[in-house]
């Protein structure tokens, strides 16, 4: 799944190309991903209007119209939005198709089709349950040790599992949680309320660390992922023990473990992380 840094990359390399342009078709290869208004509306709603602006709020990337709608996209697992020029063919799972004044488009792919759009007014985004109760994001002003902290404080949750919850923290996923608890030193299946504030202030410096590696290197590519342009992204590259099982740790040589923590794979060193 597209996390935090693949989709400011979306949003990064998308921006120069949406910003002002016209939507003036909206093809609807397969309805059933918008999830609200009806797709008919949807359709009706976005068509003829111009995109103002481009933002991201957690895994979600927000589109504001000139009609003061908001066209809001999550990606899920297997979603791609790509910008592409006239003549271009559409990728074989190309779902919708936003065509844009001049003969550009914006295709939205998706393998799996597990990705939603919506479509609400400016002040209903409370509307979409997973982005109202976003907790503050790594790398924004609302994300500070202290907060970090009182997160922690108290919960009996594994602190991965505490790291995945978005109503905690905005924006990470799996990679970027194995990631972040290899740079810190913490084994992935500790207590939350185990961290001394010592660790704490550790693995909240590695949190923003490996997001913003994340960013730097255009996202994480296994398979799926791609930018705003196509892209691939160059992250995995960089990665310390995310999808490395029974490679030698680039810190201390011990083969890498893969195991299941708070229901989702999970990889670690079991000498480095303690």
């Amino acid at each position: 799944m597209p996390e935090m840094p693949e989709v400011e990359t979306i949003r990064r390399t998308l921006t120069d190309k949406v910003t002002g342009k016209r939507i003036v078709a909206v093809d609807m290869l397969l309805p059933r991903l918008v999830k609200w208004p009806a797709p008919e509306e949807f359709q009706a709603v976005v068509t003829d209007t111009v995109i103002t602006r481009l933002d991201r709020r957690g895994k979600y990337l927000l589109f504001y119209l000139d009609n003061g709608r908001v066209m809001v996209v999550h990606l899920r697992m297997t979603g791609r939005l790509c910008f592409v020029t006239p003549g271009t063919p559409p990728d074989r799972f190309t779902r919708i198709v936003f065509n844009l004044e001049g003969g550009n488009a914006l295709l939205y792919a998706d393998s799996r089709t597990l990705g939603t759009l919506y479509a609400l007014p400016a002040d209903e985004l409370w509307r979409i349950s997973g982005l109202a109760t976003l907790g503050p994001e790594p790398l924004s002003a609302e994300f500070t040790p202290e907060y970090f902290r009182e997160s922690i404080a108290g919960r009996r949750v594994t602190i991965k599992g505490l790291l995945l919850n978005q109503k905690l923290i905005g924006g990470l996923g799996n990679i970027y949680v194995d990631e972040a608890l290899a740079l810190a030193g913490i084994r992935p299946e500790r207590p939350a309320a185990s961290l001394t504030d010592e660790e704490a202030a550790r693995l909240y410096g590695a949190v923003n660390a490996v997001i913003a590696q994340g960013i730097e290197h255009g996202g994480t590519t296994f398979r799926d992922y791609r930018d705003g342009a196509g892209q691939k992204g160059s992250n995995q590259y960089h990665l310390k023990v995310y999808g490395r099982k029974n490679e030698a740790c680039p810190v201390c040589g011990t083969p890498i473990e893969r195991s299941e923590v708070a229901g989702r794979g999970t990889h670690y060193c079991p000498h480095c992380q303690r």
